[in-house]
């Protein structure tokens, strides 16, 4: 299907973003792993987040909703059951890491697979070091790509520093600790979002923190309740919604204000952006706060690589921000964009220079001109949820009309994005 965007002016109110998508994976997971039961409160609706339940439940984990919270009755010692076909984790790449980890110390054997987008996606970064541990993990598909094929069995404690910046392969690491011989620790060049050790640690695994090292001890978790916070990434949008529509005032609240999770309030500070936080529960095993931005002049930032592992889903966003900063804007160390849902380094690219942005491609990163005006016209998804709604975004800042294709694809990450911009005062409108 088709969405149609016009220039905005004067977005305003204040909303609240679908839960956090990162977190529901990880609560979903860790819970199935327990000995009793947990409850889960605002489980993330998303289609990726409904892949992890899915697969859950071929594992036959004992799910169920009570209205709005999830119930998990956990595993245990007795662990997962042999699912009687392959798991298919749809376009969730998180689903296939975590599982991956968290499956490898059991005693089934199971095929994960994908949809055509998430059997492109490199899973060698997770096959290497639950190797070192023990695990026996096949890729059937070109250059350790899915399906993955998984025979559980014993395992042993590592010290493993991934080359690949990645909070979903140190999780993958860690869950797999959960059943190993030994203390599992991961060294990391970057902090990643910390969503598994935090869990963790409210669960009752002796989990250790320091500096840029994360050290987890076998056991297994105890039944929780978890009430998961709104999605940065989501938020995200908004607020980048908000910095380039003239007028516009957004408060975003209950959202998820985690550091690990946050640099993109950092980056965007050093533009100049007007940004006030207030947190309302600094000390809970998950920090949550209000978000309030204001419409401003932006300048142009230096991004590295450091900066671009913090806020990776972000980069988009960001390069899009820069077309309407002051200056030259330059992300560098960001050719991780290329593994995602797609090339989002390139599709970033060519959607704005497509509206008229001095945007230029780099081998790992991209140079951005501004500020420029942007122009309405027909841009491609490339079927990847945030490009969509990153241009959905830019189309409100953009003359005349934008039409963004295959715009089905938001509701992996956030349904009902559209109806949410419009109830802000954005402009738009559905066909086909």
């Amino acid at each position: 299907m088709q969405m149609s965007f016009e220039r905005s002016e004067n977005l305003a109110g204040v909303v609240a973003v679908p839960p956090d998508k990162s977190i529901s994976h990880r609560a979903a997971i860790l819970t199935s792993l327990c000995k009793g039961k947990s409850r889960i409160e605002n489980y993330s609706p998303a289609a990726d987040c409904s892949s992890t339940l899915r697969c859950l439940r071929k594992l036959d984990a004992r799910l169920s909703w009570e209205g709005v919270t999830l119930l998990v009755e956990g595993r245990g010692e007795n662990g997962f059951d042999q699912p009687g076909e392959p798991l298919d984790c749809g376009n969730s790449a998180t689903t296939m890491r975590l599982l991956a980890g968290a499956l490898v110390g059991d005693t089934v054997e199971v095929t994960l697979t994908g949809d055509e987008s998430l059997t492109r996606r490199p899973m060698g970064r997770i096959i290497e070091p639950l190797a070192l541990m023990g695990a026996r993990v096949e890729a059937e598909g070109e250059d350790y790509r899915p399906p993955l094929r998984i025979k559980g069995g014993k395992l042993k404690g590592i010290v493993y520093s991934p080359s690949v910046v990645s909070a979903q392969v140190k999780s993958a690491i860690l869950l797999a600790g959960l059943k190993a011989d030994g203390s599992t620790t991961v060294n990391e060049k970057v902090q990643t979002r910390d969503h598994t050790e935090r869990m963790l640690l409210a669960m009752g695994i002796k989990v250790l923190s320091a500096g840029l090292s994360v050290t987890v001890e076998p056991g297994m978790p105890e039944p929780s309740e978890f009430d998961i916070p709104g999605d940065f990434s989501s938020a995200a949008f908004l607020i980048t919604a908000a910095l380039v529509c003239a007028g516009s005032e957004i408060t975003i609240n209950a959202v998820g204000v985690n550091p690990s999770r946050t640099a993109f309030l950092d980056m965007l500070n050093r533009m100049g952006a007007e940004i006030e936080v207030k947190q309302e529960a600094p000390d809970a095993w998950e920090p949550r706060g209000e978000i309030t931005v204001k419409h401003g002049p932006l300048t142009a930032i230096e991004v590295d690589a450091d900066d671009v592992a913090k806020a990776i889903d972000e980069m988009p966003l960001l390069a899009l921000l820069a077309t309407q900063a002051e200056g030259r804007t330059e992300i560098r160390g960001a050719d991780e964009l290329r593994h995602k849902e797609s090339d989002r380094l390139r599709g970033t690219v060519e959607g704005l220079s497509t509206m008229g942005a001095s945007i230029e491609e780099t081998p790992r990163g991209m140079v951005i001109e501004g500020p420029c005006a942007l122009d309405g016209t027909a841009v491609s998804s490339q079927k990847d949820h945030r490009l969509a709604m990153m241009l959905a975004v830019a189309g409100l800042a953009a003359e005349g009309r934008t039409d963004v294709q295959d715009w089905e694809w938001t509701e992996i990450s956030y349904p009902g994005f559209h109806e949410v911009l419009r109830g802000l005062g954005g402009r738009s409108w559905s066909e086909g």
